[in-house]
């Protein structure tokens, strides 16, 4: 029961985290994009081509400190849990510092492969941000491997508050110096949250060692026994995989970076024209997107160091059990996301971008299409975090890098489709995110021996869902004739999340178990008697 309750503890914790992180990446991205309009083409191809090398940076090593930690530490060996981290931290340096000089010194070749020549400018100024965030990273993954997520938490928050606030404020600031200049002063943004998450984080590992006290030589055999150079090999093995399967998602946004607009622009589309559509789907559509995307990422987080601990002791029983709870979270948690963007795409379209309302209303159906992904990608990042867990982080690799091949044939044909347009790229990576879901999940059940409910898992969360959409329609229509588009979008969404729960809970889609487990879950209990 406590293992239970400190994995969803955790996954709670991230998810709070990662939702006011989302939020406030949506209170940057969209007062820019109403600013800005087309100029976000500039700051969507830095965060694009800034994605890629900072996973290069980032994205394998803290899930190797992470399952490394949680190794060492649920066999009593702090010593070597902190070797790691310590040598991890170096590797991250430099690392960090190889990738701000190939996108700083490389920004001018970049914007010009790429032909849109104004992004070099934003390139160059997000670039330091790649010398701080793999050392954030390093962090992260030491806490998480001790699962402890507070820190995660609390230094993500603060990063996105400075972030918005610096990118705001310099994205406005130098609106009369040009799109191109004013798209680099909101990257610029990335920098200085950066920064504080750094300065924050720090200030806690600080505290946490006083707190505890050094540990002593003694304190295991293989904290004196592991040499740099094979905790560096251990982390390699873990990590380069991760890596490229991590690459292949911003190497996805890539391929619609650089296809999407050549083939708009080859079947007909100014280059006004096609700048703007993608703008619509890259800044508009994935800026809602990715915010259900936070739960999700969070299951598979906190799921790594605890169904590694449990692998490591041999205990297989307690593997299945993590990966089926963290299954159904992770359909409890997409189900209503997708149904609900489905259903309000053009409300919250209009209530966002109000100063582009056009574009509002172009980008909603691209939005209707993305609202599957949230379901697919939501199973795969699961799957993943679980195959990451007992050490076969390459099966992934694979079953992503098939799912972009499907991505990159779709996206080219759709796409040139008139009457289709930019709904392809969409089109696209719902295709991806299918072929690695089912790859995925083949897998994990050969390799765990697992079995889902199928009616708990699949088809409470999904006629939950359903239901809680047709509340969404009726509350919203009602509510926008008596008093419009924002207090019916805001309300509907208010008394569907209310119903979705009410539905959960009476559908027994949670187990007392797992209600109890919760934040809150015994005054849940009391107040609808389950």
């Amino acid at each position: 029961m406590a293992e239970k309750r400190d994995f969803i503890k955790g996954a709670v914790i991230l998810s709070v985290s990662g939702i006011l992180v989302k939020l406030l990446g949506a209170a940057l991205r969209i007062p820019l994009a109403n600013k800005l309009g087309e100029g976000m083409a500039y700051y969507n191809v830095a965060y694009t081509i800034y994605a890629i090398f900072l996973v290069l940076a980032t994205a394998g090593v803290p899930v190797a400190v992470s399952r490394m930690v949680s190794e060492r530490t649920a066999i009593g060996n702090e010593a070597a849990a902190r070797k790691v981290f310590v040598t991890a931290l170096k590797l991250m340096a430099v690392i960090g510092a190889a990738a701000f000089s190939f996108c700083f010194f490389g920004a001018d070749l970049i914007a010009f492969l790429i032909d849109i020549p104004g992004a070099e400018h934003s390139l160059k100024a997000i670039a330091p941000a790649l010398c701080i965030v793999p050392l954030l990273a390093a962090f992260r993954g030491y806490f998480q491997g001790q699962q402890n997520m507070k820190p995660t938490a609390v230094s993500e928050v603060c990063e996105q508050i400075v972030r918005v606030a610096a990118g705001l404020g310099l994205g406005f600031y130098l609106y009369d110096e040009g799109l191109d200049v004013a798209a680099a002063g909101a990257t610029f943004g990335a920098v200085a949250g950066a920064a504080a998450g750094m300065v924050v984080i720090s200030v806690i590992y600080g505290r946490t060692r006083r707190r505890t006290g050094r540990i002593a030589d003694y304190a295991g055999e293989l904290g004196r026994t592991e040499s740099a150079s094979e905790i560096l090999k251990k982390i390699a093995w873990i990590a380069v995989p991760i890596v490229i399967g991590a690459e292949i998602m911003p190497l996805m946004s890539a391929i619609d970076t650089t296809l999407v607009v050549s083939r708009l622009k080859d079947t007909g589309w100014q280059t006004g024209e096609a700048l703007n559509l993608y703008s619509q789907y890259g800044a508009y559509c994935d800026t809602l997107i990715s915010l259900p995307q936070t739960f999700t990422q969070a299951i598979a987080v906190s799921l790594v160091p605890s169904m590694a601990a449990f692998y490591w002791q041999g205990r297989k029983e307690k593997v299945r059990e993590n990966i089926q709870l963290s299954m159904r979270m992770t359909m409890l948690l997409a189900c209503p996301c997708a149904v609900g963007l489905f259903v309000l795409a053009r409300p919250i379209m209009l209530l966002l971008y109000f100063d582009q309302t056009e574009n509002a209303l172009q980008a909603a159906p691209t939005l209707r299409v993305m609202t599957l992904g949230v379901i697919l990608l939501a199973v795969s990042q699961t799957t993943t975090g679980a195959l990451q867990s007992v050490g076969k982080q390459m099966v992934p690799v694979r079953n992503l890098a098939i799912g972009a091949v499907v991505k990159a044939i779709l996206t080219y044909l759709l796409v040139g489709v008139p009457a289709i347009h930019v709904k392809g790229a969409a089109l696209g990576t719902n295709g991806a995110y299918l072929v690695a879901l089912l790859l995925n999940l083949y897998a994990v059940k050969r390799e765990t021996g697992v079995k889902f409910n199928l009616l708990q898992t699949y088809i409470k969360p999904m006629l939950a869902a359903l239901i809680m959409g047709l509340c969404t329609y009726s509350s919203y229509n009602v509510l926008f004739t008596w008093a419009g588009n924002t207090v019916g979008t805001l309300g509907s969404i208010l008394l569907s999340m209310a119903a979705y729960v009410v539905l959960v809970l009476r559908m027994k889609a949670v187990t007392r178990e797992e209600l109890r487990a919760l934040p809150g879950g015994e005054f849940l209990m009391r107040v609808f008697r389950v």
